[in-house]
């Protein structure tokens, strides 16, 4: 039985530009944008196995646009502008790039395959990329393959393109074709495109990675796919719903693999459903970090620096406790209660008392940064030796300071993990290589 998902978008439709097996793409007339309208059909197995469930195209884009939304709010370039209906979303057309872009935190489905000797939720401290070119029926531009999506494998110059099957062993295995880069790409730019898909690709992993465990998921691996709008844009487009990945509840998948692995279609409608209510909580919270100086002449230059582009989370109040702690004692609490998901940082010379009566009345963490220590050591002292009940931080240097504060707020912001520990994964190395 065939159930057509109704067209409900409110958009005036034009010609169909795509339709693929889960969804169809409509160019919307005067216009350079579409409507991507999800369909109840579900499959795998490239399509072997294929049922329809009631109500999954409404599920289907309302995780779309709910994971879109955050993306955006995260600064990351998506194709996506507003939801349109139940199921539809408005989004730029696109001219798609023919790869699948993958993230993993751990070791499941096809990766396990190509290396067996990692054993099921290998964890990688740092995330693999993947790239796989889209192709069907085992075909390449009239070149034959031996599986379809194969892995690639870029060489250092770009020069050639070496593609495995994807699922046997990795390791012994060679190349079962190799393209020149002439036969994949479609324009002249695109080998310089690799490294920035890599680049969002990987940020837009760690943004859902802490939006799923603050609501008590574990996201273990994503497909995503990029396409470039009509100024040449590269964006991160088509959808990311229940289809695109693997996310674990209690150790259960609550993704596409229970269909995959042979669940009863109720149980897959009922994980779909509960994905979609989960990722209508993804938001991106209000946070502050207040900087607070004694004096006017306190240079908060450092601090400012070492924020970046997220400086403007910085509210900067002169106030001395000293010699107004009436006036900072009010400061302080009207300003936690605006935004209580606030961490303080304490830029005060001489006698450092205020990063203590700060930590003492305000209930958030306190973080001090002893302006004059560099001149006078022993100012440290009314930092570090606090009474009972007063838990304040010392750190000496400002960008120290900013990385706590930003580490502090980053375990309940997906946009602020991503950044914080983005950096961090730089300069890590997977202890167990292929």
């Amino acid at each position: 039985m065939n159930i057509q998902t109704p067209i409900t978008t409110t958009k005036s439709l034009g010609s169909l530009v795509i339709e693929g097996k889960t969804k169809k793409v409509f160019q919307i007339k005067g216009s350079d944008l579409v409507a991507v309208i999800s369909k109840d059909d579900i499959t795998a197995g490239d399509g072997a196995k294929h049922d329809i469930i009631p109500d999954k195209g409404k599920l289907a884009n309302a995780t779309t646009s709910n994971v879109f939304r955050l993306l955006k709010a995260c600064g990351l370039p998506v194709a996506f502008v507003e939801q349109d209906s139940a199921t539809s979303f408005i989004a730029p057309n696109c001219t798609m790039l023919p790869y699948e872009v993958v993230v993993r935190r751990e070791a499941h489905g096809s990766y396990l395959k190509r290396t067996p000797h990692f054993t099921k939720g290998q964890l990688f401290p740092k995330l693999i990329v993947e790239f796989f070119l889209k192709t069907k029926d085992k075909n390449w531009k009239g070149k034959p393959l031996v599986a379809d999506d194969p892995l690639m494998a870029v060489s250092k110059d770009g020069g050639k393109i070496d593609l495995f099957n994807p699922a046997k062993p990795i390791i012994g295995q060679e190349p079962f074709l190799t393209l020149t880069a002439s036969d994949v790409i479609s324009r002249a730019d695109e080998m310089k495109l690799y490294p920035e898909m890599s680049r969002i690709a990987r940020h837009a992993f760690l943004v859902l990675e802490k939006a799923w465990q603050l609501e008590g998921g574990t996201l273990v691996d994503f497909k995503v796919e990029f396409g470039t709008d009509a100024k040449g844009n590269l964006l991160l487009a088509d959808v990311i719903d229940n289809d695109s990945w693997r996310v674990l509840e209690s150790g259960a998948y609550i993704d596409k693999q229970v269909y995959r692995d042979g669940g009863a279609l109720s149980d897959v409608a009922a994980k779909y459903a509960r994905v979609a209510d989960i990722t209508g909580r993804f938001h991106v919270p209000k946070q502050r970090i207040v900087l607070w100086r004694g004096s006017d002449k306190d240079d908060t230059a450092a601090f400012t620096k070492a924020l970046g582009d997220l400086a403007d989370m910085m509210h900067v109040v002169t106030c001395s406790i000293h010699k107004e702690p009436v006036r900072g004692v009010g400061i302080a609490q009207k300003m936690l209660q605006e935004v209580p998901d606030t961490v303080i940082i304490a830029f005060i010379g001489r006698s450092n008392g205020a990063g203590p009566v700060l930590s003492a009345i305000s209930g958030v963490p306190v973080i001090t940064v002893p302006a004059s220590v560099k001149e006078f050591p022993d100012d440290v002292w009314s930092s570090l030796r606090a009474p009972s009940a007063v838990p304040v931080m010392t750190v000496l240097e400002p960008s120290n300071a900013v990385l706590a504060a930003l580490q502090i707020l980053a375990a309940r912001n997906p946009k602020l993990y991503a950044q914080v520990r983005g950096d961090l994964e730089e300069r890590m190395v997977n202890t167990i290589e292929l």
